[in-house]
């Protein structure tokens, strides 16, 4: 579903990524792993199109993206929930999960979101600004998912909130995969979280993959070594 081969990102004369490569499966759940400023954000802004790519290929479902604009490739399928959620925080929870329906036809929004997430059903008159860490979370996650898309990203969804609230997250990204057979791609820090929405993990460090294993063959201590600073 979505296929990424050889992807060089520069910021002005400096590298950002190196030829990264990896793919991620309908129906699959992907975590990319690294500690900050290793590529993560990088990696993330040049899939959705915020950042130009020097060069590589980016295909979501056999279409190549890699030349369109932004919102083209949120069109053609593709989801994304910004690090530190970058909701609107002056527009209510119903008004912020409508930014993402400006496509449909029907502007009403869809009851599935809500089910997935009844705090936002039990908060969509209050104002964005005004909802905690975790909600503001769930809000931006609902607000990729009225976009119908086949590939999710999230980027540091786990940042900044508290240990609860990160396994209700973990819990309705699992239910969104089965519900929506959809592909998911997450940057995390947090290894456990990984492990409880990931079928594969991916580290990069310095703007290059270095490790990838599956789930069922995690070596967690490898893992937490190229986490920890």
């Amino acid at each position: 579903m979505l296929n990424v081969s050889d992807l060089f990102v520069s910021y002005g004369q400096s590298q950002a990524l190196h030829g990264i490569s990896f793919s991620a499966h309908k129906n699959e759940t992907v975590a990319v792993m690294g500690r900050n400023g290793m590529g993560k954000t990088t990696l993330f802004k040049a899939l959705v199109g915020v950042l130009p790519s020097k060069s590589g290929r980016i295909e979501v479902d056999g279409a190549d993206l890699s030349k369109e604009e932004s919102f083209r490739r949120v069109a053609k399928g593709i989801g994304y929930v910004p690090q530190g959620r970058m909701i609107f925080p002056t527009l209510t929870v119903e008004e912020n999960i409508k930014t993402g329906m400006e496509n449909a036809k029907d502007k009403s929004v869809p009851e599935d979101i809500y089910a997935l997430f009844p705090v936002l059903f039990e908060m969509r008159k209050r104002k964005g600004g005004n909802l905690s860490g975790g909600q503001q979370q769930q809000l931006a996650i609902a607000r990729a998912l009225v976009t119908d898309p086949k590939v999710l990203l999230l980027d540091e969804p786990t940042e900044g909130i508290q240990p609860s609230i990160i396994k209700d997250i973990a819990k309705a990204l699992n239910e969104i995969r089965k519900l929506r057979k959809i592909t998911i791609v997450v940057s995390e820090q947090v290894l456990s979280f990984a492990l409880d929405v990931a079928d594969r993990l991916f580290v990069i460090e310095g703007g290059r993959l270095v490790h990838e294993s599956s789930r069922a063959n995690i070596d967690a201590n490898r893992i937490k070594q190229y986490l920890s600073v």
